[in-house]
Order: C-alpha cells, then sequence, then structure tokens
C-alpha cells in the first residue's frame, strides 16, 4: 500500500502526518478520512482549485495531470511546477509527499 506523507501545516496538519492508503485512492479523499481537512469546494470534480498542494517527492508514481487539471491549475495560489489537485491524484504503487499551500483560493473556509 502507498504511503502519503504530509509535510507540516501551520493550521491543517501542524505535526505533519504520514499514513497508508489503498492503491487507486483518491489522494483528496485519503486527506480528508485521515483527518487533514483540506478545501475542496467542488466536491471533488477538479472545478476549484481549493484542493491545490505540492507534491514534494514521489510524483513519478502517479500519473501525469490531465487537459482538464492543468486547465484549473491556473486558477491555484501559489502555482508551481510540482502543483496538483488532491482531487485528481490517484495513488499507485509508490509513496507521495506532499506540501500543502499557505493560502487556498477559498475565500470562504467552512469552520466546523
Amino acid at each position: 500500500m502507498p504511503t502519503v506523507t504530509v509535510l507540516p501545516h501551520a493550521e491543517l496538519c501542524p505535526e505533519g502526518q504520514q499514513f497508508e492508503v489503498r492503491k487507486g485512492a483518491s489522494l483528496c479523499e485519503a486527506l480528508l478520512k485521515n483527518g487533514v481537512a483540506i478545501e475542496h469546494a467542488c466536491d471533488m470534480v477538479a472545478a476549484c482549485a481549493t484542493c491545490h498542494v505540492y507534491v514534494r517527492a514521489g510524483a513519478s508514481t502517479v500519473d501525469e495531470p490531465d487537459d482538464e487539471e492543468n486547465d484549473e491549475l491556473d486558477n491555484a495560489w501559489g502555482l508551481e511546477p510540482s502543483s496538483r489537485l488532491a482531487c485528481c491524484v490517484h495513488l499507485k504503487d509508490g509513496d507521495i509527499t506532499i506540501e500543502l499551500p499557505k493560502h487556498s483560493r477559498n475565500h470562504a473556509r467552512e469552520r466546523n
């Protein structure tokens, strides 16, 4: 099973986190299931760029972004070459390390 490592983020994951997920799982769904409250304003259909993450290691273990993801990534805050939409990343056999951006384009984040 692939391992997801989340680097520390002041608000969403202060200590960082590491967890295993089943092969084929959506990165966004795996983060939410493991207590990382990543934004996903469009309900994970690649239409909002609020689930933007940076893949710091393991990018070669997931598929390349398709045209739809690349188009929506243009709307992400702090875009980098390692940027991906977590709703579009599906884990395969390899491990992945991600960093959550400091800001999201979702200005009206709901708090629990």
